[in-house]
């Protein structure tokens, strides 16, 4: 099956689901990769600015996950950048972001995040939030 954010694995024929992690942090990149473990997700890493948008149009994610206060990769230009394109600007995006950071908050909201996250929400909750996106039922942050 090759619907939107999904990946059919010719080896095994499981249906994986693509999620993009913009991350550079590797304890959150960590967590990311232990609570989406395969079988069922596959995960893509950007490693650059531009990975983010190459990497979406290419793997045609089921959700992109952003570190708003990561300062490698500039979530606030990949978020304008996703939702300035009609073929991405409908990829649910999953952010988290320091707690105490109301104006990092109140932009990814007014750029289209579909939800954020503080930090430890999303250490303690990886899976269960993309899972969330992933079938829709997202209370708006």
């Amino acid at each position: 099956m090759n619907t939107p954010g999904h990946l059919t694995d010719k080896t095994d024929q499981i249906d994986k689901t693509t999620i993009l992690v913009a991350i550079t942090d590797l304890f959150f990149y960590t967590k990311v990769r232990d609570a989406l473990r395969q079988p069922d997700y596959q995960l893509e890493k950007a490693r650059t600015q531009q990975d983010i948008v190459d990497r979406a149009l290419s793997a045609n994610p089921g959700v992109i996950i952003f570190d708003m206060n990561d300062l490698t990769l500039n979530a606030f230009q990949a978020l304008e950048k996703l939702k300035a394109d009609p073929q991405l600007k409908g990829i649910p995006t999953l952010a988290f972001a320091n707690h105490e950071e109301v104006d990092t908050w109140n932009r990814a909201k007014a750029l289209g995040v579909t939800k954020i996250v503080s930090r430890n929400e999303f250490s303690a909750r990886t899976r269960a939030l993309v899972e969330e996106l992933m079938a829709g039922h997202v209370v708006k942050s």
